[in-house]
This record gives C-alpha cells, structure tokens and sequence, in this order.
C-alpha cells in the first residue's frame, strides 16, 4: 500500500488558510498527480450543504446518517462526531490529507498568519506561514517551528511531503 500522509493547517479567519489548503491541493493533484483528501473544521455549525424542503435536507434533518448519490459526486451527512480514523475512513484511497483546523488532531500542523501572530498557537505549530505583512523579529518563534512563506505554494508543499503524519 501506498504511504498516505496528513496535515493540519491553522490559524485565525481571514489568515489565508482556505487560499492555500486550495493553492496546494490543486498543485498536488494536477502536478504531482496525487489524490488529495481535505477535511474542513465548522467550529461555529455555519456550514450548510443543503436546501430546506429538498429531499436530501429532509432526510438529514431526520438525525439519520444521509448518502446522496449522483452520476459525478457522493455527498455525506452525517449527525454524529466523528474522529480523525472516522473520517479518514470515509475516503476510499488518497496520498495527502489536508485538514482546515481541527486545533486537537495529532497532526503536524502549519499555523497560517497575516499582520499579526498570535503567539497562543505557538505550542500547536510545527510550521508558520507568513507573508511580508509580519516583520517576524518582532516574535519569539520557537527553534522547533519551521519558517515558510505563505505565497510559496512549492516551498509548503515540501515541507508537507516531508512532515506530514503517515495515516
């Protein structure tokens, strides 16, 4: 079998997290031929997928666990918590993972951050990506975080393919 890796990215909203989970999903999977899986944390239950009064909110809106099926896409509702094997079992087969948030998963983790860096994300990064907007010698970044800059698509997905947690 084929090594499977995952990653987390994190950092506050309006940091550019969405940006480049999409920057490097597409460069993996049109340049580097892989199949990326990504996994988006809805802290706040914003996220809405469906209609009310269609037949798929119906189902779902009973507690039920959904499938909705089509000729090109599987959509899944589910009503439970899910962990991190749940959900990796959920995807039949791909070589990256990439998560959006999920602060607690033991995954490394790349903090993203514009203008300014929170430093209570310190103990949960393993990464920092920046822009020029963050003049970083105004921060004590600790020697174990890896430096990476956030509009260098390549230069993350490096440091991806050679850190991140095999699955």
């Amino acid at each position: 079998m084929k090594k499977r890796i995952a990653v987390a990215f994190t950092g506050p909203s309006n940091s550019g997290k969405t940006t480049l989970i999409l920057k490097v999903a597409r460069k993996l999977i049109h340049e580097y031929n892989m199949e990326v899986a990504i996994i988006k944390h809805d802290p706040k239950d914003k996220a809405r997928f469906d209609v009310e009064g269609k037949d798929s909110y119906k189902f779902s809106d009973t507690g039920a666990e959904v499938i909705v099926t089509s000729p090109h896409r599987t959509t899944y509702f589910s009503q439970r918590k899910s962990d991190l094997d749940d959900m990796i079992r959920l995807f039949d087969r791909f070589d990256v993972l990439l998560v959006e948030g999920l602060k607690n998963l033991p995954l490394p983790r790349i903090s993203i951050f514009r203008d300014h860096i929170d430093e209570d994300y310190f103990p949960y990064m393993d990464a920092l990506a920046i822009d020029k907007s963050i003049d970083i010698n105004e921060y004590d970044v600790p020697k174990k975080v890896a430096m990476l800059n956030l509009n260098a698509t390549q230069e993350v997905i490096e440091w991806i393919l050679q850190n991140g947690k095999e699955v």
